[in-house]
């Protein structure tokens, strides 16, 4: 029982009753007020018909026993007519009672015909007598005034008004049950429905059969399913990419493993070129060693954590033009290149507090990225590196003049295996970039993107 009124349906059956019966208890005095005022009349009438009746019968024709049978019948103690201006005492009880209050039904108003009604139920004392003046209804009378008892009239408002709460609780009950029902079929049953697919789904959020077929028809329920089924799809998506990359990752793994592995050996090979005495491979070995050097770590460093989380970076002062430079260089993108060039543009004494090694690898991404779509137009281009200081920032720009970047790419431009730019682009890149640049206290930006070319800015906290 107490489970039937904890819920919806249940809460909205007490407040249907509830509701009804005030409006009930706000028609009541009303009704009631209308009640007492024809008792009241229907006695003045009564009283006309005994008057005229004494009136017109020959004097002193009609027994005292009759009489106290029309006054039983009119249901009161005395009439008194008005007649040509004087007021005529009809018909007499033996009771001489004192009036207690008077009441005139010609002059009287909705307002206080209430009051005293309130007042008559629950104002007066017991057997007391009360006075009411009324028009007749046709005949030679100008008035027509009675006295009676206040007792049955009281008993009869209150047998009136029984019956009105007993009616207004039938109604209301039969009110709260059809809404019961209806909001039970209507709203209930597919919230219900839709609490019942979501507690299935969180058993087991990668089996895609519970996934929620919206079915509703009633248009808040048919949104809400609808916004479930959307959430639902999404944390399946979200799971299936999370064992995707689980899966990556433990490939990562071992690719790093064995690429270390190659990569030592490769160090090795260096080490012996450094004995020879060709200028060629003088000038290209120190470029040759650090770039195994740096490949090395990063495997080292993916085999350590296993997990792609990057290590805090150790800030220092670095110059950014010779960085920027080796960056270009081990691209194989120098000013001589063949379809894509990479201009440095960075003052040599510029210097920035950042992670050498970090950096790097942002740059070399975006690089790659602004590389890969220039040749996409098998057209010549250029990539600019460029700084500026604005206010506590240092800005990086790499700029191209490449086709733009699509649509569809900048929606999810930071978002691993989402944002390519390319087809069969993984998007990791720009993500990888963008942690770390957000490492570093920055942050990393699409500063613009038309078919002109596109531009992405590293802001950095600046230095001191």
């Amino acid at each position: 029982m107490l489970k039937l009124f904890s819920g919806l349906s249940g809460r909205l059956l007490i407040l249907t009753v509830l509701v009804v019966m005030i409006v009930e208890v706000a028609i009541f005095v009303p009704s009631v007020s209308r009640f007492r005022l024809d008792y009241l009349q229907e006695r003045i009438v009564r009283a006309q018909i005994a008057a005229l009746t004494v009136m017109t019968a020959p004097q002193d024709m009609v027994p005292e026993y009759l009489e106290a049978e029309m006054l039983s019948q009119a249901g009161v103690l005395n009439i008194v007519v008005k007649q040509d201006g004087v007021r005529v005492p009809v018909l007499s009880s033996e009771r001489l009672d004192q009036v207690f209050v008077s009441f005139d039904l010609r002059y009287g108003t909705l307002v206080s015909e209430m009051r005293d009604a309130m007042q008559c139920l629950f104002a007066y004392p017991d057997k007391v007598v009360m006075r009411i003046v009324g028009a007749p209804s046709g005949g030679d009378f100008e008035q027509v005034e009675v006295t009676l008892d206040s007792d049955p009239l009281r008993e009869a408002m209150l047998s009136y008004g029984w019956r009105i709460f007993r009616l207004s609780l039938i109604i209301s009950l039969i009110t709260a049950a059809f809404v019961y029902i209806l909001v039970r079929a209507i709203v209930v049953s597919p919230i219900l429905h839709v609490i019942e697919n979501v507690t299935e789904f969180r058993e087991n959020p990668e089996d895609p059969s519970r996934v929620m077929v919206p079915s509703s028809r009633l248009g808040e329920v048919a949104e809400a399913e609808r916004a479930v089924a959307a959430m639902q799809r999404d944390v399946l998506t979200a799971l299936r990419e999370r064992s995707r990359l689980a899966s990556l990752g433990e490939a990562l793994a071992k690719i790093s493993h064995d690429l270390r592995n190659m990569l030592a050996t490769g160090q090795m090979m260096v080490d012996r070129l450094e004995m020879s005495s060709d200028p060629t491979v003088a000038r290209v070995l120190p470029k040759l060693v650090v770039s195994l050097d740096r490949a090395i770590r990063l495997c080292q460093g993916t085999l350590d954590f296993g997990r792609a989380e990057e290590r805090a970076p150790e800030l220092r002062k670095i110059r950014l033009a010779p960085l920027a430079r080796d960056v270009a260089e081990g691209m194989g993108l120098t000013h001589d290149s063949g379809q894509v060039r990479c201009k440095v543009m960075v003052p040599e004494s510029v210097e920035i507090s950042a992670d050498p090694e970090q950096l790097y690898r942002v740059l070399a991404n975006l690089i790659r990225n602004a590389e890969e779509a220039i040749r996409s137009t098998r057209e010549p281009g250029e990539i600019r590196i460029d700084h500026a200081r604005a206010r506590d920032q240092e800005v990086i720009s790499v700029v191209d003049d490449g086709p733009g970047m699509p649509l569809k790419a900048r929606e999810h431009l930071f978002e691993a295996f989402r944002g390519g730019a390319r087809q069969g682009g993984t998007g990791l890149g720009l993500a990888i970039a963008q942690d770390l640049v957000r490492g570093h206290g920055g942050r990393l930006e699409l500063a613009d993107s038309t078919t002109e070319g596109t531009e992405f800015r590293i802001l950095l906290p600046a230095v001191g």
